[in-house]
């Protein structure tokens, strides 16, 4: 069940986004949300862009765990290098995380996995690194 309500499935900016957060996962690098407002067309500040990048990285971490991968947007901060609250909200929602008290240590676990998961050359087929457990 989808927690996450559609806006961006399946347009060319989710798929525009996807891409931008595998190639930061792929070098073991961070996307800014910033970066991801510009992908979008969106001011780099303020409400609406705040709003909308975080609707399409849940959107996308949302469809990744459904896929059996991790929360891609683990890759993805803000200007103090961590993620915003709608990621361990997300978190929590998804049952990865029961408490704020667990945040900063699932996401840097998160992260490495989500590295783990897209690493060049890319984990063969069946493979269990990044998976769901």
């Amino acid at each position: 069940m989808s927690v996450v309500k559609a806006k961006y499935r399946g347009s060319t900016v989710y798929f525009h986004v996807l891409a931008e957060l595998v190639r930061a996962a792929q070098y073991r690098g961070v996307t800014t949300y910033q970066d991801i407002a510009l992908i979008m067309g969106l001011p780099t500040t303020g409400n609406q862009m705040s709003q909308a990048t975080g609707q399409i990285l849940g959107e996308i971490a949302e469809d990744e765990v459904i896929a059996g991968r991790r929360m891609l947007s683990a890759v993805a901060v803000g200007v103090s290098g961590k993620p915003g609250l709608g990621f361990y909200s997300l978190a929590n929602q998804l049952g990865f995380i029961d408490t704020p008290d667990e945040n900063l240590e699932f996401w840097a676990q998160e992260r490495d996995k989500v590295y783990d998961a897209w690493r060049r050359p890319l984990p063969k087929p069946g493979s269990k690194i990044g998976g769901n457990g």
